[in-house]
């Protein structure tokens, strides 16, 4: 199977983005198109994480929660949505327009792929150094990364969101950052015409 979209991270912006891709399911542009997210969760910022100035979130809110109630909300909601879990991205390949994503225990093949890892080093998929930068929004003495891109897109069907884009480390900052890159990819599906997904009542 080859995927249209392939998100690798199961943090704050690769679930985020992901919800909003699945939650176009039904429309005519998305309606088939093959979604995945590798969940490789071991690194994330969340596990430590302690929430109480998120909009939306109820105070003390733990990351370690959202971590596992993102991953369940996603499977309720958008059961269309593959979650690949216990797996971690050794390289990304690209070859006319095919993305080639080489894990511990598998290869997978997308037309698009998003970059959704947090920004600490070391930075171990290969394929990618060339666009390794130092970050532009974090603490210099932190020595931390992010990758060259502009308004999310590294180079055509190759994106990237949360930290690893740039943005500092702050849960809603990541949480638009995965959503503004999910609209994007519904944006390009729909023929460039500005797609973005509202639920009414």
């Amino acid at each position: 199977m080859i995927f249209d979209c392939l998100i690798i991270g199961g943090g704050v912006s690769g679930m985020q983005c992901a919800l909003v891709i699945g939650s176009a399911k039904n429309k005519p542009f998305a309606i088939d198109k093959k979604t995945g997210i590798i969940l490789h969760q071991r690194a994330s910022h969340l596990e430590n994480a302690l929430f109480n100035n998120v909009l939306g979130l109820s105070p003390k809110t733990l990351g370690k929660d959202i971590l596992i109630e993102g991953k369940e909300q996603l499977s309720n909601l958008y059961p269309h949505i593959s979650q690949i879990e216990k797996e971690k991205v050794l390289s990304i390949k690209e070859n006319d327009g095919l993305y080639t994503i080489i894990t511990n225990k598998n290869s997978y093949q997308s037309k698009l792929v998003v970059i959704a890892l947090n920004y600490a080093k070391p930075f171990t998929i290969k394929g990618l150094d060339e666009f390794l930068i130092p970050h532009k929004k974090a603490n210099i003495a932190k020595d931390r990364i992010q990758l060259l891109n502009k308004d999310h897109l590294i180079k055509a069907g190759l994106y990237c969101c949360g930290t690893i884009a740039g943005h500092r480390s702050q849960f809603a900052i990541a949480a638009g950052s995965g959503a503004s890159v999910a609209t994007d990819i519904l944006t390009l599906w729909n023929r460039g015409s500005h797609t973005k997904v509202h639920d009414k009542i």
